[in-house]
């Protein structure tokens, strides 16, 4: 065999190998699984921060800049960028099907120098006007769209044994871009002053080229269930795909949207400045990220459905919380509340994403005691997992949208942010309802 051929099998096996296949995922599989995991997570996690990335330089802009905008507009320009990644997501997550992962991780990487560089030139520019900012953070949107391409290509890539902690380290990794943006922001502040937003663009150009190389050298192409068009629309008319969507939001919505308002929330309820609130904001993004594959295990160990539901329940104790340190003005106590619910959440965010194979597996195992084959059974769950991972990332995306509109509505009507946690405490309830009522007390009424 020439050194063409043996290329070309190879490349072939790669496409083609399934992660069921315990001899394959032994002799190679598991190799080429991890290897594309890690490009995977570096790249969504410049995704990630190149999203999130006007939740720092909205902090810069003030009139000694030239940038004098008012708590409406700031909220607004947090707001579009994860707004323009929620609706990105489903598309992003069919486009790693059809195209490839590799293929599509190099691009949609590549792509993110486009809003970065406008970025860094407009904010240096003293009188723009406010609709060209709003433009730039909307092309940050497709940072953020990166998480459904990411997931679905993990989901492919791992057996479904393994798909709790392969996932929840995917986009812990990623969600880590966050934490890390706002760190960078806290030392362009300490090093440069709070006059220089242009720096903290500056930073990720390099990064974007050197994590786009890495997804070109070192990821594979791997053939992945189709989940186009038609499973798409198989997974809008199945009831497990809202309440996880649902669901989803309650986590997800919350730690991106706790993760993009945080700063600002710090200067219009405690008038704090742009160092004090880099200061604090970066450690919940932090921990957050670092605690969903926690939530993985976690789920792996005891299930997701039941992890989900303490996850909501004291989701809901820590909002309380939030009340009580805004009634008594203390701001140790608001920072620890909210420092804690960006934990909880990200636990949330890896229990929620395992009731995904998880609930599908079991209508798998239904349909094969009703007769249908094994092969096409499991074949459709694997199909409809990618497809809900795409809707369920788009809709509790928008979660992050409400979070903002939510608390920018309570400032500008109020000048407090009680009212938008009064919503969220409610919100968490009906969470921990709807996973009492569909997944834990179904799952025991069918043991």
């Amino acid at each position: 065999m020439t050194a063409t051929a043996a290329r070309e099998a190879k490349d072939r096996w790669v496409r083609e190998w399934d992660p069921e296949d315990r001899p394959r995922w032994e002799h190679g599989g598991k190799r080429i699984a991890r290897r594309n995991l890690i490009a995977s997570i570096c790249c969504e996690h410049i995704g990630f921060s190149v999203w999130s990335i006007w939740s720092i330089l909205v902090l810069f802009m003030s009139p000694a800049i030239g940038l004098g905008f008012g708590a409406g507009e700031k909220f607004l320009l947090v707001v579009t960028p994860t707004l323009v990644g929620a609706l990105l997501r489903p598309a992003y997550s069919y486009a790693v099907v059809r195209f490839g992962g590799r293929s599509w991780t190099v691009f949609s990487t590549a792509i993110l120098l486009v809003p970065t560089v406008l970025a860094m030139y407009f904010v240096s520019q003293p009188g723009t006007p406010f609709w060209v900012f709003l433009l730039i953070a909307a092309l940050a949107g497709v940072g953020g769209a990166t998480f459904a391409s990411s997931m679905t290509n993990v989901a492919g890539l791992f057996p479904r044994r393994m798909q709790g902690w392969a996932l929840g380290l995917n986009a812990g990794g990623g969600n880590l871009g966050v934490a890390t943006l706002q760190i960078v922001g806290l030392l362009v502040i300490a090093t440069a002053g709070s006059a220089n937003p242009a720096y903290v663009a500056a930073v990720y150009l390099p990064l974007i080229v050197l994590a786009t190389l890495l997804a070109a050298l070192t990821m594979d192409n791997i053939a992945i269930a189709p989940a186009g068009p038609g499973a798409q629309r198989e997974a809008v008319a199945n009831r497990h795909t809202w309440w996880i969507s649902l669901l989803y939001i309650g986590t997800f919505g919350s730690f991106i949207g706790y993760a993009f308002a945080f700063g600002l929330v710090l200067q219009y309820q405690f008038g704090a400045t742009a160092a004090q609130a880099a200061g604090y904001t970066f450690l919940g993004p932090l921990l957050g990220s670092l605690a969903r594959p926690v939530g993985g295990l976690l789920s792996d160990r005891w299930g997701g459905a039941r992890v989900t539901l303490w996850i909501f329940l004291l989701l809901a104790a820590g909002s309380a919380v939030l009340l009580v340190a805004s009634a008594q003005q203390s701001f140790g106590l608001f920072v620890g509340g909210f420092t804690a619910l960006f934990v909880l959440s990200g636990i949330g965010n890896g229990s929620v994403y395992k009731m995904i194979p998880t609930a599908f597996a079991r209508e798998a195992e239904n349909a094969i005691t009703s007769g249908l084959g094994a092969p096409e059974a499991f074949a459709r769950a694997r199909r409809l997992c990618g497809a809900v991972i795409g809707i369920a990332g788009a809709v509790g995306a928008l979660g992050g949208v409400a979070v903002n509109l939510a608390f920018r509505n309570a400032y500008l009507a109020s000048g407090t942010g009680d009212s938008a946690v009064w919503s969220f405490l409610c919100f968490y309830g009906v969470c921990a309802l709807v996973t009492w009522a569909f997944y834990l007390r179904r799952d025991r009424d069918r043991a």
